[in-house]
């Protein structure tokens, strides 16, 4: 296509994800007080534990409501998931065919569980930095969180290992759409750990080296599966090239 094409394109494919998060975020404000009461727990939990004061409190006037918008709205986008990254997998491969559509039911089918359990490691893994990050505070204080900002925290935790889960299945597709090969997926392993490092030392703000590995353990894990699954695909579809080309051949000279 054009460039004007994509561009016409892009703003098809951000419309139908808008709406679809729109329609998830007015869905999820009867869930916006049971999960962030969820939320606050490990704030809670360390107070009784270290038997230190600890409690969130709003500053601002408009905090509570700007509170409440922030987790409908990240509700949902993870309740609309399976359809923006539906529309995201459409951008990439426009103009999809009978077999590309099979791979676009393949990659929603392998994502969306995928990004449940992204964001589900980074909900387990939240009071354990919360814990750890609290221990700093010197004895006998008391420990204030503002609303925004421990809520902009936590959600941006578990959203952003829940992409990080998402990225396999993206290689996956790509080599399925001969976009990428399994050769150039293998040949940059190094970087991709680096990476992987590197995002879980960010996503784990807290000096906390198990919390760190527990969670690059089966992002690595899901590299090198995608790099597997890459490499019987490529060798699939080099036999059935190959047979084809000694078919013609064979013609050819008849």
């Amino acid at each position: 296509m054009s460039l004007g094409q994509h561009l016409v394109e892009l703003r098809k494919r951000l419309t139908r994800a808008a709406l679809a998060i729109l329609a998830g975020t007015i869905a999820s404000f009867w869930l916006v007080a049971p999960v962030w009461e969820s939320l606050s727990a490990p704030v809670l939990a360390v107070g009784l534990a270290d038997d230190r004061e600890t409690a969130i409190q709003y500053t601002r006037v408009t905090e509570a409501f700007d509170t409440t918008m922030l987790i409908a709205i990240t509700l949902g986008i993870v309740i609309s998931s399976p359809i923006w990254l539906y529309q995201l997998w459409a951008f990439i491969v426009p103009a999809l065919h009978r077999t590309e559509k099979r791979y676009a039911i393949g990659f929603i089918a392998a994502a969306v569980p995928l990004f449940f359990a992204g964001c589900a490691a980074g909900w387990f893994l939240l009071p354990n930095i919360v814990t750890i990050m609290a221990s700093f505070a010197a004895a006998d204080t008391f420990t204030l969180f503002t609303a925004q900002g421990y809520l902009d925290f936590s959600l941006k935790l578990i959203l952003a290992i829940g992409i990080g889960f998402v990225l396999p299945v993206v290689l996956v597709m790509l080599n399925f759409a001969r976009v990428m090969s399994a050769e150039t997926i293998l040949r940059g392993w190094r970087w991709a750990i680096l990476a992987i490092t590197a995002f879980t030392a960010i996503a784990t703000p807290a000096a906390d080296v198990l919390s760190m590995i527990l969670l690059a353990l089966p992002m690595v894990g899901l590299y090198f599966l995608a790099a597997a699954i890459a490499v019987l695909h490529d060798k699939r579809v080099d036999k059935r090239e190959a047979k084809l080309n000694a078919e013609y051949g064979i013609r050819a000279d008849g």
